[in-house]
């Protein structure tokens, strides 16, 4: 079975960083893409990074080049390095597992979730 588990979140100051990890067991690490989604209250999940088993990596506007997600097969970890952050980045950050098939990313593993405050 899948386990994917976040750690890292916090509150930070409006410009400050945070760098998300999320730790995969139960599954060949390497051969699935990884992707970040989050959460904000009254809001619809949405997908702010994703990257694929060969290392591509892809971002939401809002977020391109303030965030960057990242891989490590050897400790099948994720991460996500968050800089600049602003007030309208806080929600709950969730880690997911899936595949990348023809331009597309198909999420079907979630973690916990990890809250991330921005706030001064």
């Amino acid at each position: 079975q899948v386990q994917l588990v976040e750690s890292g979140g916090g509150l930070v100051q409006p410009g400050g960083s945070l760098r998300l990890s999320c730790a995969a067991s139960g599954s060949i690490f390497s051969r699935y893409a990884m992707g970040w989604y989050r959460q904000a209250p009254g809001k619809q999940r949405e997908l702010v990074a994703a990257i694929t088993s060969g290392g591509s990596a892809n971002y939401v506007d809002s977020v391109k080049g303030r965030f960057t997600i990242s891989r490590d097969n050897a400790k099948n970890t994720v991460y996500l390095q968050m800089n600049s952050l602003k007030p309208e980045d806080t929600a709950v950050y969730y880690c997911s597992q899936g595949t990348y098939y023809s331009g597309s990313y198909t999420f079907h593993t979630w973690g916990q979730g990890t809250q991330v405050t921005v706030s001064s």
